[in-house]
């Protein structure tokens, strides 16, 4: 018998159907000389600071640097105490028991780093030695599954994925363990969490935030003048910007007692090729996602396993946006299979047979994963957003296979008195790739007018001409997709060449990790949303001036890992060296935090409320009488949105918090609200009263 273990049931009941293995028993299904079982993801990882004897947060406990690292199963947290899983137990003792009936193992948990690991905690955890072959696939169709057990790889193929895995988890271990207990002790007031790569995502959004609000806005006015020639309406605009208002309009009197003319004085022609986008990785996807559809990069992340695990699309968490040469041979297949779905009819139809463009084939730029595709399995209909997400998949194949895009870019300057106007127009010489949509300028991009014949010399009459008040615009904040961006090319400021080459492709995080480290801030209450923006709270402030300038904070810390870790996947570094640098930082990150402080800076003075004795306790995500007979208690999170100082100055001295606005009832529909205290200091809603209506 063989037992094949994969990462998740979905994908076990696939492999056990290939496998004809389709007797279903507790825990796996078994048949023709097979035991297909699962792990639940993670079901064995590090064990925490306890399972070394080391209870709450001690400064003289610190650093802890195991020694051997333990393993442990999974745990979750119940009435404050951390107990092993009784699912993650039970399904252990299943895989013990088949791996002991068993003469080979058959390794099919998610072809990557973290799949790797998956495995291999669970097989030192049970102290086997069975030898094991591994199933390397990109996607769970049946000729994928059945060519990957065609090609079957010797386990020991993966050692050095292991161990930069292993690295990797360690030293996140180290890290994050010692420099949070370190802050929470010298801050002395709540939980505070650091990471290797959660702190410097956390210092992007402090450093745009304050870089926003710190902005100085500067007024500034241009000319715009409208002209007509050949039946065709355009507009130019003044390349000066000028901060005094009464100049313009002096400007603008004398353009107009000049006889309400302006000449071309340049006219520059140039064709500009745009190439097709690539195919999505999982980072691209997300960005697009939560540009169109304003969708999370942990809901697009799920909405894309979904797909995956329903074998309408390849796995999703890739970081390339390249396929090799084998896969490029399936593609026309794929392409003659949508032709017979509804929403993609028409923009098959522009795909030209016979010149696919092979921009996306590259075999060196393909990761674990290549990038993602569709199956030959088209679906007939999926829920609103997946039909989404499996559509925006669908047309940039569409797109990456098509022909470039050619423009016939004009600039052309006016000159009325000497002051110069600038226009731009664009014609479409060959529509490739865009025609697939029927956009042919980006959404950030300027609209771009059609324009008449224009040569030098010309004299064109002014039509209109008006002043435009404008002003400089700060730093955007970041939206989700624009905070992916900046991890993904986080790094191309450092100095050093091989770092800078090594988050070149990579950033901060990984593709399959980005959207957990952003809602990881969301759950440490450092960071939280604004319509479409991400803001920083009180908290993630205090704790960005904390670290900022520390390497921590740093990205060029996530670039030294990672190439650290590429080397040691490729055998070209030790792993145990990697480690013992790792515990030297954590040692030193640790002692630099101890003897720092959170300053409670503008923490106001409030009496309690209900017994008006003592000083109130202000935490972030409390506030609450030191009086255990007392015992009043405010929550600061109020129905998903968090309640700053001020309200909580307010809600304390005068009864009532100011008018909160975009609060989620247990029924997911948002409300707005005052917090109000009754006589016996007991908070609940006041609405706002609705204004009557004009009849």
């Amino acid at each position: 018998m063989k037992a094949v273990i994969a990462e998740k049931p979905s994908v076990a009941r696939e492999i056990a159907s290939l496998l004809g293995a389709s007797e279903k028993k507790d825990g796996y299904l078994t048949g023709n000389g097979y035991y297909v079982t699962w792990a639940f993801g993670h079901l064995v990882g590090l064990g925490m600071p306890e399972d070394y004897g080391i209870s709450g947060f001690q400064k003289s406990s610190l650093p802890i640097l195991p020694n051997p690292f333990l393993l442990t199963v999974r745990k979750v947290k119940k009435d404050k105490i951390y107990t092993a899983d009784a699912g993650a137990l039970k399904q252990l003792k299943v895989i013990e028991h088949l791996i002991d009936r068993s003469e080979k193992i058959i390794v099919a948990t998610d072809a990557g780093r973290e799949g790797e690991l998956i495995f291999r905690y669970i097989y030192e955890y049970l102290k086997s030695n069975k030898p094991f072959e591994r199933l390397w696939i990109s996607s769970l169709t049946e000729k994928a599954i059945k060519q990957g057990f065609d090609n079957l790889k010797p386990g020991s193929d993966f050692d050095g994925l292991y161990q930069a895995a292993q690295g990797r988890s360690r030293a996140d271990w180290l890290l994050g363990i010692n420099a949070s207990q370190a802050l929470s002790i010298a801050a002395g007031n709540g939980i505070y969490s650091l990471g290797r790569v959660q702190t410097p995502t956390l210092a992007l959004i402090c450093r745009r935030y304050l870089e926003n609000r710190n902005f100085s806005v500067q007024q500034y006015w241009q000319i715009q003048v409208s002209h007509t020639k050949e039946f065709i309406d355009f507009k130019s605009l003044s390349k000066n910007k000028w901060q005094d208002k009464k100049l313009v309009e002096n400007i603008l009197k004398s353009i107009e007692r000049n006889g309400n003319t302006v000449t071309v004085t340049t006219v520059e022609t140039k064709n500009v090729t745009e190439q097709p986008p690539l195919l999505f990785d999982l980072t691209g996807l997300q960005k697009e996602a939560n540009k169109k559809l304003n969708l999370t990069a942990e809901e697009t992340l799920n909405i894309a396993q979904s797909l995956y695990e329903k074998k309408f699309i390849t796995y999703p968490r890739t970081g390339s946006k390249y396929i090799p040469e084998d896969i490029w041979a399936e593609i026309p297949y794929l392409i003659r299979a949508l032709q017979d779905m509804g929403t993609c009819k028409e923009a098959v139809a522009k795909v030209k047979w016979g010149h696919f463009n092979k921009r996306i084939v590259n075999d060196l730029r393909v990761t674990d994963h290549h990038g993602l595709l569709i199956t030959d399995k088209i679906p007939s209909a999926l829920p609103a957003k997946e039909n989404s997400i499996y559509n925006m998949i669908v047309l940039r194949l569409l797109e990456a296979i098509s022909q470039a895009c050619t423009k016939e870019i004009t600039d052309i300057i006016l000159q009325a008195l000497h002051y110069d106007f600038a226009l731009k127009g664009c014609k479409i010489l060959q529509p490739g790739w865009r025609s697939i949509k029927g956009s042919f300028v980006d959404n950030d991009a300027e609209p771009v007018q059609e324009l008449p014949e224009l040569k030098k010399g010309d004299e064109l009459k002014i039509k209109d001409v008006s002043v435009l008040e404008k002003k400089t615009k700060p730093p955007a904040l970041y939206t989700e997709a624009g905070l992916l961006s900046a991890m993904e090319t986080a790094g191309k400021e450092i100095e050093n060449e091989e770092e800078r080459r090594a988050l070149q492709n990579i950033g901060i995080g990984t593709p399959a990790t980005r959207a957990a480290i952003i809602e990881t801030l969301f759950a440490r209450n450092y960071i939280q949303r604004e319509l479409k923006s991400l803001i920083p709270t009180e908290k993630g402030l205090q704790v960005y001036e904390l670290i900022k300038d520390k390497k921590i904070a740093d990205v060029t810390m996530t670039a030294e890992w990672e190439v650290a870790l590429q080397k040691i996947e490729n055998n070209e570094a030790d792993a145990g060296t990697f480690q013992k640098e790792m515990e030297t930082y954590a040692a030193s990150i640790t002692n630099e935090l101890l003897q720092t402080s959170i300053a409670q800076t503008n923490m106001p003075k409030l009496v309690c409320p209900k017994c008006k004795k003592q000083q109130l306790i202000i935490r972030d995500k409390i506030v609450k009488c030191p009086d255990e007979v007392c015992n009043w208690l405010q929550f600061r999170n109020v129905c998903g949105m968090q309640i700053g100082i001020a309200d909580v100055e307010s809600l304390v001295n005068k009864g009532k918090t100011s008018l909160i606005k975009g609060m989620k009832s247990k029924a997911g529909k948002k409300f707005d609200a005052y917090i109000v205290l009754n006589e016996k200091a007991e908070s609940s809603f006041e609405f706002e009263k609705s204004k009557p209506s004009k009849k």
